[in-house]
């Protein structure tokens, strides 16, 4: 972690001058920073900065929302006495391969990516909630239906007409490689990883409530029981379901093109 908060895997070099993975996958030398111990529960705010995710109608956008549930998330895990770490704790930009090697420079005990959706297929007579998994992964798999089971539970408290996917549920999505689909969980293969889509934002009534404070707390103290009891029981988690076949093409943004790093 460098001085200015940053989280920074290191590829390199020597106490003093650790050579080190910038937000927008540059290398360079840092000379101070802070090691993180080995087995941190990484947690990964998708987006961020000029790349704002998904916009719901109220003009909340994706990346504030995923870090703000991912502070509360960090919250509920310390306060369990677990170690935690953010690929990012602010606003900017960082690209696929950094945020998942921070987790595997950190031996991440578990890796959760936290997103909200957009695009349902149509209404649903529960919350929408989706995790995916690596597909080679069995410890993943386990991972993302606990984090579905906590999530889609607490998100069931609140009445709204909700909406997603006809296949709602936990699952994989292959590539055109039979590999994972998602970069995220395809570039942190060596840990268990799971993507979370909680809600979606782009739905009118879901967008009000997630702007919600509490609900947001309710959202990241659910991924936190999630994650606990994937590392403190042998719970198999549920909501597992066969996803329909997806052609669409990988949605923009995670790579280096115009990101600019924030001061380290």
């Amino acid at each position: 972690m460098s001085r200015a908060g940053v989280a920074l895997p290191i590829v390199g070099g020597k106490p003093g001058a650790w050579r080190v993975l910038t937000p927008c996958s540059n290398t360079v030398t840092v000379t101070r920073g802070t090691l993180v111990a080995h087995g941190a529960v990484v947690l990964d705010p998708g987006h961020g900065g000029d790349e704002p995710g998904a916009i719901g109608p109220n003009g909340l956008t994706e990346a504030v929302l995923n870090l703000a549930v991912a502070r509360n998330a960090q919250a509920a895990l310390e306060r369990a006495g677990y170690q935690v770490l953010l690929t990012h704790s602010t606003q900017y930009r960082m690209t696929l391969d950094a945020r998942a090697r921070v987790a595997l420079g950190a031996g991440a005990r578990a890796f959760v990516s936290i997103h909200h959706n957009a695009e349902p297929d149509g209404p649903f007579p529960k919350p929408g909630t989706e995790t995916y998994y690596q597909i080679a992964n069995p410890q993943s798999k386990r991972l993302a239906g606990l984090v579905y089971e906590e999530v889609a539970r607490a998100l069931a408290a609140y009445q709204v007409p909700w909406m997603a996917d006809r296949d709602a549920g936990t699952k994989y999505r292959p590539g055109s490689t039979g590999d994972d689909y998602y970069g995220i969980l395809r570039r942190s293969h060596g840990v268990p990883a799971a993507l979370a889509e909680l809600a979606y934002l782009t739905d009118p009534p879901e967008a009000a409530l997630l702007a919600r404070a509490d609900v947001q707390q309710a959202e990241g103290e659910a991924v936190a029981r999630g994650i606990i009891r994937f590392l403190t029981t042998s719970d198999p988690g549920s909501g597992f379901t066969e996803p329909y076949p997806r052609t669409e093409p990988a949605g923009g943004g995670g790579g280096p093109e115009n990101c600019t790093d924030p001061p380290l």
